[in-house]
């Protein structure tokens, strides 16, 4: 009813559909007697034959009022699905609606092993789930050493703008993840990029990566790159590659200083050295020296996300890619 609801309000025309992926076959198992309701008729499972897997789910909004130029894929981080870019924790509007509002084509995705994407047993590994408290020092709510199960003992940074009553709300939309599926995600990206673009694409956290891979597959389709705290950089050895595609790298607060996102950040800024030594466009923005302050690594949930997305939408205009 809400997305209902907001389709009407907005003027939108909406859909989905499931993109990229393979057909397996598997062979040689025994057949099983499975009762799939309890107290039901038992069934015979034959589980020999070809299964459909690594598919991505891939959800569109199409606003009337068009003013980007190009389509705008929003592609979340490890762990996370595309709820990430809806309604925010504390029931706050989040960057889908945002940027539904400035006229964007909008393509928000659950990656491959993700969300509505679904995941199979023939992933390899096991699935990876941050216990409760983890994200509270790894998404920089708080700094190391401060979560505590007593919330009246938990700290935060001074100023920090996620909206910390709503913490377990945000908890509750995580998700496993694998290691060892990140060129079957790629691979779906590339999919989704063939099928929709030239486009803007836009990534969070791990999926950084997965930005800058498709880019240097495909940098005759990607406009633009808008990188919210990526993980990682490009390959420094395909610069020449993508130097024509303008890319936009931001960081929130106490990225420069937290043990291990200095580090990630320092390398982005490694990177984008290299990529601007070869005649790239790449603009590194710290928001904190913009005068935006507070923000944690979920950046389009904290309370001042609006502010952020400012700054994405001005440079975007300023590339020519929306009136």
């Amino acid at each position: 009813m809400r997305r209902s609801m907001m389709a009407l309000a907005l003027g939108l025309g909406m859909g989905s559909f499931h993109i990229g992926g393979r057909v397996i076959e598997i062979t040689g198992q025994p057949i099983k007697e499975v009762v799939f309701t309890p107290g039901g008729v038992p069934a015979k499972m034959d589980p020999n034959g070809k299964y459909q897997v690594e598919q991505m789910y891939v959800q569109y909004f199409l606003p009337q009022n068009r003013r980007g130029k190009l389509p705008l894929l929003l592609w979340h981080g490890g762990g996370l699905t595309g709820v990430t870019y809806e309604t925010k924790p504390d029931g706050g509007e989040g960057w889908l609606t945002y940027f539904i509002r400035k006229g964007w084509d909008t393509y928000i995705s659950d990656a491959v092993e993700r969300g509505r994407a679904g995941w199979t047993n023939t992933l390899k590994g096991d699935p990876l789930f941050l216990p409760v408290g983890d994200p509270w020092e790894r998404f920089r709510i708080g700094p190391p050493g401060s979560w505590n199960e007593d919330k009246a003992k938990r700290a935060s940074y001074p100023g920090v703008q996620f909206p910390i009553e709503a913490y377990a709300q945000f908890m509750k939309q995580a998700v496993p993840r694998w290691l060892t599926t990140d060129e079957q995600i790629v691979a779906a990206y590339i999919e989704l990029v063939d099928k929709v673009c030239p486009c803007v694409v836009l990534v969070h956290s791990q999926s950084g990566s997965f930005g800058y891979k498709v880019l240097e597959a495909r940098p005759e389709k990607v406009k633009a790159l808008v990188a919210v705290e990526p993980t990682l950089g490009g390959d420094r050895n395909k610069v020449d590659a993508i130097k024509g595609t303008p890319i936009l790298v931001l960081y929130g607060d106490n990225a420069k200083d937290h043990p291990r996102w200095s580090k990630i950040r320092q390398g982005g800024v490694d990177y984008a050295a290299v990529l601007k030594s070869a005649g790239g466009s790449i603009d590194v923005v710290d928001l904190p020296d913009v005068g935006i302050k507070g923000n944690s690594h979920m950046v389009m949930m904290d309370k001042n996300s609006d502010m952020v997305a400012d700054v994405i939408q001005k440079w975007l205009v300023g590339k020519g890619l929306a009136d």
